[in-house]
C-alpha cells in the first residue's frame, strides 16, 4: 500500500503483483476486493501512525496477525476487535546493530547490496538534508557516508 511511486517501483522490482494507493475505507475495500472479501493473511504496519494501524487492523483476515516495525505515534491497539477476530500482533524495533558486524563488510566490498530503498546519498555533513529529503517524500531512505 503506497502513493509515493518511487517505492511503488521498489515494491514491484521485488514482486509485488497490486498496489494499493487508497487510503482509509477505500484502501479497506480494495483490499477486500483483491481478496474476494477475506483479507490479508498477514499484515505489516510499517508506518507507525494511528490510520495505518487502523488500516492494518480492518484488512486483516480471521485469525491472522498485525506486524509492526518502528516506532508507532499516536497508535491505540483495537482490544475488542483483535479478541473478537482472533488477531495477533507481534512487533517492535528492529535490532540493526545486531547485525551490523557480519553484514557491514559486504555491505561495504559491494558483495551485498543494500537495496534499492537508499535513493539518497549524502555525508556526514548534510545529513539534515538526507532527513528533509525523506520527510518530504523525495528519497525512500538515505544512504550516510562518512567524511574522507
Amino acid at each position: 500500500m503506497s502513493r509515493h511511486e518511487t517505492r511503488q517501483q521498489v515494491a514491484r522490482a521485488f514482486g509485488a503483483t497490486d498496489i494499493v494507493p487508497e487510503r482509509g475505507q477505500d484502501a479497506v475495500d480494495r483490499i477486500r476486493d483483491l481478496t474476494d472479501g477475506y483479507g490479508a493473511d498477514a499484515v505489516m504496519e510499517c508506518v507507525g501512525t494511528g490510520q495505518s494501524m487502523d488500516t492494518a487492523y480492518k484488512i486483516a483476515a480471521v485469525g491472522s496477525t498485525v506486524g509492526s516495525v518502528g516506532v508507532p505515534h499516536d497508535v491505540t491497539l483495537p482490544v475488542s476487535t483483535m479478541i473478537f477476530r482472533n488477531l495477533g500482533f507481534s512487533g517492535g524495533v528492529a535490532p540493526a546493530r545486531k547485525y551490523i558486524p557480519d553484514l557491514l563488510p559486504d555491505v561495504l566490498s559491494g558483495a551485498i547490496n543494500p537495496g534499492l530503498v537508499f535513493d539518497f546519498e549524502t555525508d556526514l555533513n548534510h545529513v539534515a538534508d538526507a532527513y528533509r529529503a525523506m520527510d518530504e517524500r523525495r528519497a525512500i531512505k538515505s544512504l550516510v557516508r562518512m567524511n574522507g
